[in-house]
């Protein structure tokens, strides 16, 4: 081996060594001064380094042993500093793992449940902006806000966006690149844009495709995105929707 070869594999393996120093170094933990800063910061959960944007923190609770990915973005509210109040703005429960590149953006309510994954770069917002006033720059409205919940055991692909108003079962699967904005039920699997109920679990037939609507069901029931067995149990006989 030449010099020149062996000074850059040394080179390799110190480089190396000190990203992975720093690294260690530089993850957000209970047990260091950033991680105070948090409503809650639970055991065993860790912010990976580099970090994204963080603010908020005062807002934002994360449950034990859950892992935040490099370059995660998580605030609460629009810009530090603001006082949100006595409640917490975004929560993510126990064992959850947060993809890298993702974004969590809060301003009044984000819920996560116990051991929710995600891929990396999605995006789940409970803010949007306004549009009604058509002469007036979009980005100059004032924005509205709707809760978003997701459900424990739940796993969100690469690349997903769920819109503010959204709540979705547990042991639920959200498509990679999927656009959900909506109710939808425990044990569904979710794609497209919009995002509608693909497949559904029930213990008669475990894990199939949602039957297509008949003359016989509701008006407009194939439009919306729970599947139509699940919404017949909560429609009057003769079933009828209101507009």
């Amino acid at each position: 081996m030449s010099l020149r070869a062996a000074l850059r594999r040394a080179t390799g393996r110190l480089i190396h060594k000190g990203w992975a120093a720093v690294r260690a170094a530089g993850a957000i933990s209970p047990a260091n001064p950033a991680g105070y800063r948090f409503r809650r910061l639970g055991e065993g959960a860790c912010i990976a380094f580099p970090p994204g944007a963080i603010f908020g923190e005062e807002w934002i609770e994360i449950g034990d042993h859950s892992l935040i990915g490099e370059r995660v973005s998580l605030s609460a509210g629009m810009v530090p500093g603001l006082d949100l109040g006595p409640d917490p703005i975004v929560r993510i429960g126990g064992g959850c793992s947060i993809g890298r590149g993702s974004h969590i953006v809060g301003h009044q309510s984000i819920e996560i449940g116990d051991h929710v994954f995600t891929g990396p770069y999605v995006y789940i917002t409970d803010q949007n902006h306004a549009y009604e006033d058509p002469e007036q720059p979009i980005g100059r409205q004032w924005p509205r806000n709707s809760p978003v919940s997701i459900g424990s055991g739940s796993w969100l692909g690469a690349g997903a966006i769920i819109l503010p108003g959204t709540r979705i079962g547990r042991q639920s699967v959200v498509a990679g690149g999927a656009v959900v904005r909506g109710h939808f039920p425990d044990h569904c699997v979710l794609a497209g844009v919009p995002a509608k109920v693909v497949r559904t679990y029930t213990p008669e037939e475990g894990w199939h495709r949602p039957r297509r609507p008949t003359p016989e069901d509701p008006p407009g029931l194939a439009d919306l995105p729970l599947p139509p067995d699940v919404l017949r149990e909560f429609t009057a006989t003769p079933p009828r929707l209101r507009p």
